[in-house]
């Protein structure tokens, strides 16, 4: 074998590899409902990125995902907080089914996300500690001395379960840029 038919067999290896591996990353982090969720990302300014973090943190991608506290759909939200939301985005007619419409739950999501990213001076982890915990919760953390020094950030957060929530949304959003980067890339069709 010739020295360059032995780096074009590296070369052809490498990209088996690669190839398995996005496929495989792929499987645990689905790229679904792409086209809605970077409408909304748009609509909202947010990183399409995110969006799919936290889906994927919140149901796994899962439109029928029902909550311990009846948490509905991609994004788990909430009947009273999908009435809510439905109400500041003048949607007639809204139901709680509607929350496990991928489109309704994800425009539902995304608004709310902008809200609470924009009532917490854009600080990324107050507002998923609030789309986790409630915002009445970190309401009360941020007054807390004990969890936050100015009133506006949180320097702990009492919750272990909204610690690694955080945690796993911002892994998320990485694995996510990346993927949403690698497709723009390498665009399927």
């Amino acid at each position: 074998m010739t020295l360059t038919n032995k780096i074009l067999l590296a070369c052809t290896v490498v990209i088996l590899l690669a190839a398995a591996a996005i496929t495989a990353v792929l499987v645990v982090f689905p790229i679904r409902h792409a086209e809605i969720i970077e409408r909304h990302a748009q609509i909202n300014n947010l990183d399409p990125a995110f969006i799919a973090a936290v889906i994927h943190a919140e149901s796994k991608f899962r439109p029928d995902a029902v909550s311990r506290a009846d948490a509905r759909g991609l994004m788990q939200i909430t009947p009273p907080t999908g009435e809510w939301l439905a109400e500041h985005l003048r949607l007639q007619g809204f139901t709680n089914e509607q929350l496990f419409d991928i489109e309704t739950n994800i425009k539902l999501g995304s608004f709310y996300l902008r809200r609470l990213l924009d009532q917490h001076n854009q600080d990324v982890r107050v507002a998923l500690a609030a789309y986790n915990a409630g915002t009445g919760r970190v309401r009360g953390w941020l007054q807390d001395p004990q969890f936050s020094q100015d009133g506006v950030t949180l320097s702990y957060i009492p919750f272990g379960e909204t610690r690694t929530y955080i945690e796993r949304v911002l892994f998320n959003q990485r694995i996510y840029a990346i993927l949403y980067t690698l497709r723009d890339i390498f665009p399927r069709g």
